[in-house]
């Protein structure tokens, strides 16, 4: 007989999160296991979950892949008009997760959101390759359309308008930073006794750790 929804379980053992092994910055630590994601080659180890919610409380959540991160925070790229585009505007605050299933590892991270410069916009989408640059030309982000056969004809339209000149970054395209406030690092254990450190900013910069129950 097949399982249930409620049977499906696992039993985490590779190993613990210990203080002792931690780094007290939590951006190096992040570093140290984003690492260690790439090494395992995880497929998409930069792939996050963002959630926002509108400035009344409502919430929603996609995934969204990371550019880049440094003691300032986790940058990724959308437009400005999309729906999370907009909520992070009006009311710029989220919280992004990792999922890295193979090692039995979560990072969550919530902090405040600030759009990153032109400038710094403008090199990424230069190194974009040239149909993701018409793509976000192409790509009314989250409005309903018509067909597929919309999307396709506008794509088409803009390789023929762009064919012999460079594709300039759309104004409304950019980066969003996430500016950590907290962190948390989840190892899994086994007996649902999951190992959690939780990092909190403090006043004078420095970060408090403390062990959370799982």
């Amino acid at each position: 007989m097949e399982k249930t929804i409620a049977e499906l379980r696992k039993d985490y053992t590779l190993e613990g999160l210990h203080e002792s092994g931690v780094s007290h910055n939590p951006f190096q630590q992040f570093g140290i296991w984003f690492e260690q994601a790439l090494s395992a080659q995880l497929p998409e180890p930069n792939a996050m979950t963002v959630a926002t919610s509108t400035p009344d409380g409502t919430p929603s959540a996609r995934i969204v892949l990371l550019k880049n991160f440094d003691e300032r925070g986790f940058i990724f790229y959308t437009n400005y008009l999309s729906h999370k585009g907009v909520e992070l505007i009006t009311n710029p605050q989220a919280a992004i997760v990792f999922w890295w299933a193979e090692l039995e590892r979560q990072v969550r991270i919530c902090g405040n959101v600030e759009q990153i410069s032109d400038q710094e916009s403008d090199k990424y989408f230069y190194s974009r390759p040239l149909n993701s640059r018409l793509g976000a030309w192409a790509s009314e982000q989250s409005q309903a359309i018509a067909s597929r056969e919309v999307l396709e004809e506008r794509f088409q339209e803009l390789q023929e308008k762009y064919a012999n000149e460079e594709i300039p970054r759309p104004p409304y395209w950019g980066g969003f930073l996430v500016v950590p406030q907290q962190f948390e690092f989840w190892q899994g254990r086994t007996s649902r006794l999951h190992d959690r450190l939780g990092y909190t900013l403090l006043d004078d910069g420095g970060w408090q750790i403390e062990r959370l129950s799982p």
